[in-house]
């Protein structure tokens, strides 16, 4: 049953994202392998379908819509690091080299030569 296995790894994926105790790089590991894995599945589902089918997939959707949220928090956290990291780079290379961003304005220049 493919509708199943799909509900499986929707559930999967969202304990996944909700683990807090996992490192990032490895959860983004699993939830992209995941995600593929739930692709494949995806284009495997076809009509007609059993009762028992349609209130799977409704369950499906329910958790669909609790994994969309949780990526969409991932990726402003991601964002806000990468926002982070740049700022401490570019106060670096201020801090490193300080007359790198001098401005010209305000220069003399005599007209009588």
């Amino acid at each position: 049953m493919v509708i199943r296995a799909f509900h499986d790894l929707t559930a999967e994926l969202l304990a996944v994202l909700e683990d807090s105790t996992t490192e990032r790089d490895v959860k983004i590991e699993r939830v992209t392998k995941l995600i593929d894995r739930r692709d494949g599945l995806l284009s495997q589902i076809k009509p007609p379908f059993t009762g028992e089918e349609q209130q799977m997939g409704r369950a499906v959707l329910l958790l669909n819509q609790r994994v969309n949220h949780l990526l969409k928090l991932q990726k402003q956290e991601i964002q806000r690091d990468i926002q982070e990291m740049n700022k401490k780079k570019k106060s670096s290379n201020k801090y490193t080299n300080p007359y790198e961003s001098l401005s010209v304005d305000g220069v003399f220049y005599d007209k009588r030569n």
